[in-house]
């Protein structure tokens, strides 16, 4: 019962990660007129988690959940993170929002949280978002197929999120479209993670509607 506690805590919007500040391009896809209606935002979340998600973060998490407190592997799994995020934006994103949660977790005194951080401040690693929660979900506890699994959620959940804050879908809506995600993201986590897996993304639409809504002059997100 208490693994499932910790993994509600940690995959519930109102935990500090920071993550409300980026919509990870979806912002640029709205710019773009992508459709973003419950249709197409299942659409939409259905392609990011398969060719970003799946091949990437999910990865990442993985990788970086076994590393534990081994900070050299730490970085070297960043530095494929880094090289595997084209777009500028999404890079400056992740890396940000990365370190939004470590300085959450610094603060509530998460094992080697502190450590991590003072190697980034270092530049000895960047410290991404799925490196960063891979390292502090095992310091929580959570087993390898539940930090992926929560690792889904909740770039599902937030790139849902960001699309009812930009006015495309209402919350009702929203909630239908992650219910039908969710088997999706199952599947998607099950697949295992190879020791030699390669990180890699290839969303080309994605990092072009991202990177042309970084330079807009008004924007609701940072990403």
């Amino acid at each position: 019962m208490s693994d499932l506690l910790t993994i509600l805590q940690h995959a519930d919007s109102a935990f500090p990660s920071g993550s409300f500040a980026f919509s990870n391009g979806i912002e640029g896809l709205a710019a773009l007129n992508a459709p973003l209606d419950r249709d197409g935002l299942h659409n939409v979340v259905a392609m990011l988690l398969q060719h970003r998600w799946a091949t990437s973060d999910r990865v990442a998490v993985a990788l970086a959940h076994r590393a534990g407190g081994r900070f050299d592997k730490l970085a070297e799994i960043d530095q494929a993170v880094e090289a595997a995020t084209l777009a500028e934006p999404l890079r400056s994103g992740s890396k940000r929002n990365g370190n939004a949660l470590l300085a959450a977790h610094v603060r509530l005194g998460t094992e080697g949280a502190a450590e991590l951080r003072t190697q980034i401040a270092a530049g000895k690693t960047h410290g991404h978002l799925p490196v960063v929660q891979g390292f502090v979900w095992r310091a929580h506890g959570l087993s390898e197929a539940n930090a992926i699994l929560v690792s889904g959620y909740t770039t599902a959940s937030g790139l849902i999120a960001a699309t009812v804050r930009l006015g495309h879908v209402g919350a009702v809506e929203a909630q239908a479209v992650l219910a039908v995600l969710l088997p999706e993201i199952a599947r998607l986590a099950a697949t295992p993670v190879e020791p030699d897996a390669e990180i890699e993304s290839f969303l080309p639409w994605v990092d072009v509607a991202a990177s042309r809504q970084a330079r807009a002059h008004l924007r609701l997100f940072a990403s």
